[in-house]
């Protein structure tokens, strides 16, 4: 793993929200998605911050805060009080974000992620170019290519699998990168999420056979449902 470098490891096609986002509709998109964090990402691609679990955790445990007392407000710091209030009560991605986003750029090496993640007690950095995002590593990103066999060669097949399939995604205007979700192992490429249709689930298999290497495809995606048809 020592020649690895993030561009190597990263998820390219990473699920984001513009500040303005509803928590509420961050919560339903963590839930539906099986993610724990979200980058938030201004109108110039530039990323703004990260909402994670925790971030929702504590926006929930801010309904239970109580007034300081008389006496409690006299020691009180009002600005770090604000602050708290705001990110505790806010309604939208950008009150409750994270500001200080952990990041790297794509030649960061896999061992300098890895100390990253450690030093920070974090699951996951974001892989920043220019400001813009260009993919996320979690931890399983680096389980994946600890134990993927050539790995000290940076050969991770099943990733480059991958990224040839979400790219093959992205070049057809009828294949949804935001609600289906691609995983491989040993060749075999497996849907996950929601799909609109069963002609897009047999587009997608066939787009997938047609990537070298592949050696299944199993589609394990659910009919998109319709509080999320209606808004996509």
């Amino acid at each position: 793993m020592t020649s690895l470098r993030a561009r190597d490891l990263m998820t390219p096609d990473v699920v984001t929200v513009p500040p303005e986002t509803p928590v509420l509709a961050i919560a339903r998109l963590l839930a539906d998605r099986g993610i724990s964090a979200v980058p938030v990402v201004d109108g110039e691609g530039k990323v703004a911050g990260i909402v994670t679990e925790a971030d929702l955790i504590r926006r929930l445990a801010g309904e239970e805060d109580k007034p300081h007392s008389w006496l409690g407000s006299l020691f009180s710091n009002q600005e770090r009080d604000a602050e708290r209030y705001a990110r505790t009560h806010g309604m939208t991605a950008k009150d409750v974000m994270t500001e200080e986003v952990v990041s790297v750029d794509p030649d960061t090496l896999a061992s300098a992620v890895a100390h990253l993640m450690e030093d920070k007690g974090i699951r996951r950095v974001l892989v920043v170019q220019d400001g813009r995002l260009r993919g996320l590593v979690s931890r399983a990103d680096l389980l994946r290519a600890l134990v993927a066999p050539g790995g000290e060669q940076g050969e991770l097949s099943d990733d480059r699998i991958r990224r040839a399939v979400l790219a093959a995604m992205k070049k057809e205007p009828w294949a949804d990168t935001f609600y289906t979700m691609v995983d491989v192992h040993e060749g075999v490429v497996e849907f996950h999420g929601f799909s609109r249709s069963a002609a897009v689930q047999r587009g997608l298999r066939v787009l997938a056979e047609n990537v070298a290497g592949v050696k299944e495809v199993r589609d394990l995606t659910q009919p998109m449902p319709v509080y999320l048809f209606a808004s996509a």
